[in-house]
Order: structure tokens, then sequence, then C-alpha cells
């Protein structure tokens, strides 16, 4: 079955854009008019170009988190009333505005109608679904509680979209003020003292260290100024692309969980991410084993990866996920404790749900103080700079009225 993109006049004459499955063109303007729209328009949807590699660099193929979230609550909806899966699949795909996700869940539903399980059929697009999301379905499918999962699927989804969406909040200002000193310092260098210098240096006198040097400064950022950025640019540059080399990643992950105030941090966020995982996974049916492995997969940092795959060998020689997480020497004992007792008490989905709000609010606690910080800081930061700034062309000046008086 094949998917075709369609514009067509409903009865009114207003002019439908959207998708439409079919076996063939034939059958999906008969199943067009049928709804009693005429068709103006039948294209089928090349896949191959919709996941071009230009396509990609443009970022419009991917479906952002928002939305996979209101997908998955939408598909959770239909299927809790008792709508079959490929049923759901088309109402959302009818519902959503963006044309991109509706072709891919056209797409996804016609992979189901040809037989092929859900969770199989989301595997035409990883990239949008990924292994946590499909192990997430095809736990729901061996125990025949979709709805259930997809319900508990989305809201994990909406709380990792709200802790993204707080931390970017949070950092906003901080970036903006951030920027907006810098302006003024490089307007200041490269257009303010440029032309205070040049008064100084025709009256001939010796002018104090600091101006001398405000001038250098100037004069090296209007000379070499495109040359600083682009050296810096290439900077960043490499530095992105070695973090896609293995090696590099590795020592650079490293590095980042043994930083003392920041390691701290980095190993509490991604604990809670495969606590959060984890105790979705495990209460949707999943083995633990099974649901570390997918857990393993939303893991960023490789140092905390690595750790989570060697969880999975100790655990299938017969330890339990306290000990491995003990074991690891990278997770919090927030964690490990909370695991413990979810073991024995035989509630480790809820314990582990607990310490990822622990180690969440302890996160958001410790961002909100660090921005409160921050932004006085970079306040303090500009005030001094303009003010070395200010008197290193006030210096001349006041040498000026002092030899006057004198």
């Amino acid at each position: 079955m094949a998917v075709f993109e369609y514009v067509a006049l409903d009865h009114k004459g207003r002019k439908k854009k959207g998708v439409v499955s079919a076996d063939s063109s034939r059958q999906a303007r008969k199943d067009l008019q049928d709804r009693q729209m005429m068709p103006i328009s039948l294209e089928q949807v090349d896949r191959k170009a919709e996941n071009s590699p230009f396509t990609k660099w443009l970022g419009r193929e991917k479906i952002g988190a928002k939305d996979l979230a209101m997908l998955t609550r939408q598909l959770a909806t239909m299927i809790n009333a008792a709508a079959p899966v490929e049923e759901a699949l088309s109402m959302t795909a009818e519902q959503t505005d963006n044309p991109s996700i509706s072709k891919k869940l056209m797409a996804v539903r016609s992979r189901v109608t040809e037989g092929r399980r859900f969770s199989e059929a989301l595997a035409l697009y990883p990239d949008d679904f990924s292994s946590f999301y499909r192990s997430l379905v095809a736990a729901g499918e061996v125990s025949g509680a979709m709805g259930q999962v997809l319900q508990r699927l989305a809201d994990h989804l909406e709380k990792s979209q709200q802790l993204r969406n707080k931390i970017l909040t949070a950092t906003l200002y901080p970036c903006m003020l951030a920027m907006v000193a810098v302006t003024v310092v490089i307007i200041l260098m490269t257009f303010i003292v440029p032309k205070v210098a040049g008064q100084f240096e025709s009256m001939g006198q010796t002018l104090p260290f600091l101006t001398r040097t405000m001038i250098f400064l100037s004069d090296g950022m209007r000379e070499y100024g495109v040359f600083i950025l682009a050296g810096l640019a290439l900077v960043v540059f490499f530095f992105l692309r070695s973090l896609k080399e293995e090696k590099f990643r590795r020592r650079f992950d490293g590095w980042m969980l043994r930083l003392p105030l920041l390691g701290k941090l980095v190993r509490g966020l991604y604990a809670a991410r495969l606590a959060r995982t984890l105790s979705t996974l495990i209460a949707s049916g999943s083995p633990v084993m099974e649901g570390l492995r997918s857990a393993g997969h939303t893991m960023q940092n490789l140092v905390m990866r690595e750790a989570v795959e060697k969880m999975v060998t100790q655990i299938s020689e017969g330890t339990s996920l306290s000990r491995a997480l003990r074991n690891s020497g990278v997770f919090p004992g927030i964690v490990i404790y909370m695991a413990s007792a979810g073991e024995k008490s035989g509630q480790l989905p809820d314990m582990l749900e607990k310490s990822a709000d622990y180690l969440e609010s302890d996160f958001e606690t410790f961002i909100a103080t660090a921005l409160s910080l921050l932004e006085p800081g970079i306040i303090i930061v500009m005030g001094a700079v303009v003010a070395l700034i200010v008197l290193s062309i006030l210096l001349p000046i006041l040498q000026l009225n002092t030899m006057a008086l004198g």
C-alpha cells in the first residue's frame, strides 16, 4: 500500500491538502471521491526524497519533541477508546497541521495495514521514533495494553520536554544579556576609542599606560577582528567535528564527569534520564535487562552509556540492578538506594520514578541558583569593562587639566 499526497476541493469548494493511503492512484482518487472531495492533483510520496541528505540538513524531516509528545497523546487517547492502531494513525495524521508528520504517520499506517507490527512500522523513521520509543510500543503490543503504554510514554515525553523548556527559558535571558554586553564593548572599542585616540595623538603628549593599552587593543580588533572571528569559528568547527570521533568524544565526556561541580550536575541529569526511562519501560512490561539496554541508548555521554552496557552484562550474569549501579561508579547514591529499596519492596518502577523526580528537582534548583548569580555577574563584568574603557579616555583629559593648572 502506497502513500499519496493530494490537493483536492471539498464539497464547499475549499482547497484541501493532505495524504491518503491506497493500493494505487486510482484507488486513492476513488477514496477521495467517496469522502466528497474532488482531486486536483495526486502524487505518490517519494520516501527517498523525503529522507534525502539535503532535507535532513534543513532539519525539516525530524518530528520535534513537542509534536512527538502531542501525537503520542492523541494515539493513546484513540487506542484507549478502542480504535484500531491503523485508524488511530489515520485520524492523527488528518488532525495534524504539519504535512511532514502527516506523511510519516500515513506511511507507518500503510505498513501496519500490510500486516507488520506497529513497533516494526515505526522503524521506518528511526530518527523520529527512537529505539526507546519503539521498545515501549513493542512492550505494549506484548502486554496487550497499548493505550496505557502510549499514555505513559506521552507523560514521559512531556516531562522531558518540560525540563528542556525550563533550561532554555532560564538560560535565554543571561545569553541575551551577555550578547548585548559583548556588542557594547565591541562598538566602544572599534568606533569610540579610535576617534578619541586620534584627538589625543594629535596633541603629541605621552598617553597613560591604560589608554595606550586600550588603543592597542582597539587597533588589533579593527585590523585583525575578522581573522580572530574566523579563527574562533575554525576552532569551534574542528571541536564539533572531533566530537563525532568516538575516541575524542570518550575523553571529552570523561573529562566532563570529572569536573568538580559540573560533573556532579551532568551525572545527576543523565541518571535522572536513565531512571525515568527505565521506570517507564519496566512499568510497561519490559524486563529489567531489556529496559536497561533500551534506556542506555538515550544516554548521550559515552562514558555513562558504556557503563550502562556493562550493567546489562552484569545483570545477565545474575547481578541485581542496584549492585550493577553501584559497580558502575558513575551514578549518584540516590539512584542506587532507591533501586535497592524498589527491588526489596517490589516497587522498582515507582522508586526509580521518585529518584528521577528528586534529581530533576535538584538540577532545577541548581540551575535557578546559578543563573540568579550569573545575571548580576555579567552586569558587574560588563560595568567593569566599560568603566575601564571610559577611564582610559578620561585619564589623558585629566592629565591635560593637571598640566594646564600647573
